[in-house]
């Protein structure tokens, strides 16, 4: 069994953490649930009540599986990200639910081409028409009507999210420059590294033997390591065999800035160009081996250079604010009960 304990000494970053940020994505109603559920699933046991509507724990796993696709690849949600995994998909299956109950209210309708347009994509997201059928039998008791009800469902949240959201959240070429105008130390940065990671980590209170055949992996792992030729490559081993938390990311870590990194492992990016893999790194009684991605030095991002991530940045700013304060409006006046 693989250790499940932090590498605090490469990068400070909880990844549970920041997973529990998400906050938007496309309505999930009929995302196909995981296949471990699809086989013989249980009877759907309420999990919240939304001014009386019934949210069901089915509809709460699509959710999580949204936020965490990884987790089809690894057979579920890791055990220290459950709980902040859960929350989120609660918090986003509420959301969509009032979102909805709020498109009726304004009696906004889909229009028949498009929910016939949107039926035969959905059916294209099977492998077979023979799988199609056996997830509507399983999930809707072999009924094509409530499959299209869902389909409608999810494009009426679209619609109102759209009216209410993706519309107002343009941003003007204007405005991207007063952005940047008016944020300097927002695009000053300090020296970067962008990099993934393979780490063999020994258990708690590990006994000799353990720290002997630790090492003779950790050998192992930077042998088949220096021989990937693609971050690719590297990522899907990392998923194979690395024993810390980024491996489900492909081992792949955000930016870093020097000053959070070990000194070993510093000393070895700052002899690595982009590309290069490391020599084994030894930390206490842990080892990890480094893919070096990016190297950014210090310095003042020119606007030119910042434009296209502003671009992404600012409209997904004001995204979640809309949909944050669209959030708080619709639970004003509703009614909602968590099970």
């Amino acid at each position: 069994m693989k250790p499940h304990f932090p590498i605090c000494f490469v990068f400070l970053v909880s990844v549970a953490a920041s997973s529990a940020q998400v906050a938007s994505h496309a309505p999930t109603a009929l995302a196909q649930p995981p296949a471990a559920t699809q086989a013989a699933q249980a009877p759907a046991r309420p999990v919240a009540r939304v001014n009386g509507s019934v949210l069901t724990d089915v509809d709460l796993v699509r959710e999580e599986y949204t936020i965490f696709p990884y987790a089809r690849q690894h057979g579920g949600v890791p055990k220290e990200m459950e709980a902040d995994i859960r929350n989120g998909a609660m918090k986003m299956m509420i959301f969509e639910e009032l979102v909805y109950q709020e498109a009726l209210r304004r009696k906004m309708t889909v229009p028949p081409a498009k929910l016939d347009r949107s039926e035969q994509a959905f059916r294209k997201t099977f492998a077979t028409p023979d799988e199609f059928n056996e997830f509507v039998q399983s999930d809707f008791h072999g009924s094509l009507a409530l499959v299209r009800e869902k389909i409608k469902r999810s494009l009426l949240i679209e619609a109102l999210l759209k009216t209410e959201v993706e519309d107002k959240a343009a941003v003007s070429p204007a405005e991207l420059k007063d952005f940047y105008d008016k944020n300097p130390a927002r695009f000053e940065h300090p020296e970067l590294y962008t990099f993934q990671t393979i780490s063999i980590l020994p258990p708690d209170k590990a006994t000799a033997e353990q720290l002997k055949e630790g090492r003779k992996r950790a050998d192992d792992a930077l042998r088949q390591a220096k021989v990937t030729k693609s971050a690719e490559e590297f990522g899907l081993l990392a998923e194979k065999i690395s024993d810390d938390d980024y491996r489900v990311m492909m081992g792949q870590h955000k930016p870093v800035p020097v000053s959070t990194l070990a000194p070993q492992v510093l000393s070895a990016l700052k002899n690595m160009k982009p590309g290069d893999v490391s020599g084994l790194i030894q930390l206490d009684q842990a080892y990890t081996v480094v893919r070096l991605n990016v190297h950014q030095t210090a310095g003042e991002s020119k606007f030119e250079d910042v434009k296209a991530q502003i671009s992404k940045e600012l409209p997904l700013t004001k995204r979640e604010k809309l949909r944050g304060d669209l959030d708080r409006k619709l639970r004003e006046s509703a009614k909602i009960e968590v099970l």
